[in-house]
């Protein structure tokens, strides 16, 4: 591929999952199918499938900072979107490294707990993660177990969905995109919080088990449109459109929550 394709370089600060559908794995295919420059700060390794996290090997938070810093210097990015940070060490010395390149945008995905339910994130570490990561968010992209915890409130409705998002903004990110997939019914809608407006994302749920994977595959989209250009309601809009695809046209492996196809917007 020539260097004029490449739209954008985003570096992931993330936890690796070993079956493929979320993690490090699921934004490396996600930029790259968008036509972006992928680079990783591997936070963590997990040992799981579609049937849920059997293991968690953390990584050095030094080594951490020395992956991301690395990168930064040489290659440069154009975004930064996090994922997995499990416990406040590995917070305080990633938001550390980030405040170095105050003019790169970064998208926060509060990864919390796993598809089954795992933690995956110590709870003394929501402290951190309010006072020293989501400050240096652009935008922060909770689910609503997420959003229940960091805005301390039981989220049930539209409305209260949307004051969880002042709440979480009050923390100092510039948005909040907060997702309602846990919401029953059969229509979805996800709320973005920008300078004092919101903006309402609504779908169709889709009955599928293949949704491993969509928080991180949609912050990872958001993070590619930002470095590509696009504004933050462009780069939301983006983001659903590329996740719906990827649930339609999941290739069904394996007997839990099954990846999406990360790879359906390439050409062949």
């Amino acid at each position: 591929m020539p260097k004029s394709a490449f739209k954008g370089r985003v570096l992931i600060v993330a936890g690796s999952d070993s079956g493929g559908g979320a993690g490090i794995q699921a934004d490396i295919k996600t930029v790259s199918a968008l036509g972006g420059y992928a680079a990783t700060a591997i936070t963590a390794l997990t040992a799981q499938n579609t049937l849920g996290v059997h293991g968690v090997v953390g990584v050095e938070p030094d080594f951490i900072a020395q992956q991301m810093t690395v990168v930064l210097e040489d290659i440069g990015a154009d975004s930064i979107k996090t994922g997995m940070l499990h416990n406040s060490a590995v917070i305080e010395i990633v938001s550390d490294t980030l405040m170095s390149w105050p003019d790169i945008p970064v998208v926060v995905d509060p990864v919390m707990f796993a598809k089954g339910g795992h933690s995956l994130l110590e709870k003394e570490a929501t402290a951190a993660l309010k006072d020293r990561l989501l400050p240096l968010a652009q935008i922060v992209t909770p689910n609503i177990p997420e959003a229940e915890t960091l805005a301390d409130m039981t989220i049930k409705s539209v409305a209260d969905m949307k004051a969880a998002c002042k709440r979480i903004e009050n923390f100092g990110c510039k948005a909040v995109l907060l997702k309602g997939g846990h919401m029953d019914g059969d229509r979805l809608s996800d709320v973005l919080y920008a300078d004092g407006v919101f903006e309402i994302f609504e779908s169709e749920r889709i009955k599928s088990r293949h949704t491993h994977g969509t928080g991180c595959t949609l912050a990872s989209t958001i993070a590619a449109g930002l470095a590509q250009g696009r504004s933050l309601s462009d780069s939301v809009a983006l983001g659903h459109a590329f996740v719906r695809e990827a649930i339609l046209s999941a290739p069904e492996f394996g007997a839990g929550h099954g990846p999406l196809n990360h790879g359906h917007s390439l050409k062949t």
